[in-house]
């Protein structure tokens, strides 16, 4: 596994949450002056190749982010090997996750959610099938993850 962390963001289709998720990752990353490998994917082949839902793209780059040049793509078994650090948006999706896991991988598989105190547990709201509100909330719950998740990075001690 690499020695710069790597962090893999998982909805279903990815075509809204993870590569919202991404995004934010990225920028908070970039912020803060962290090098980090960033990626997302979705257990659902429905949108391979595909960019990012419209509405996603434009909550993201309301927010400063630039997500538009992503495509979709499907998590596969290798991805266990390839991160350090595997974070479903819902526990639909943790579950495909945990059957994808291959034995004694070392990736950390979690919600993404569960970075952030007080809302362990809890799933990022699909804002596919809603409106524009819907995203800006998925842009504040992942953005809110992934600056908890770059706090953690820059206060662990470096190897």
């Amino acid at each position: 596994m690499s020695q710069i962390p790597s962090f893999l963001f998982v909805c279903l289709g990815n075509i809204c949450r993870s590569p919202m998720a991404e995004g934010a990752m990225r920028q908070a990353a970039a912020a803060a002056g962290i090098e980090l490998h960033i990626d997302s994917a979705g257990t659902a082949a429905y949108h391979v190749g595909e960019p990012p839902d419209p509405r996603a793209i434009r909550a993201a780059a309301a927010n400063g982010a630039d997500i538009a040049g992503l495509r979709a793509r499907q998590a596969v078994a290798e991805d266990f090997a390839r991160f350090t650090h595997i974070f479903a948006l819902d526990h639909q999706n943790l579950a495909a996750l945990e059957r994808l896991a291959p034995a004694g991988s070392g990736a950390q598989l979690a919600l993404l959610l569960d970075a952030v105190p007080g809302r362990e547990g809890e799933a990022v709201v699909d804002p596919y099938y809603g409106g524009a509100e819907g995203f800006a909330a998925t842009w504040a719950d992942v953005s809110t993850a992934a600056a908890r998740l770059v706090a953690m990075l820059a206060r662990a001690p470096q190897r």
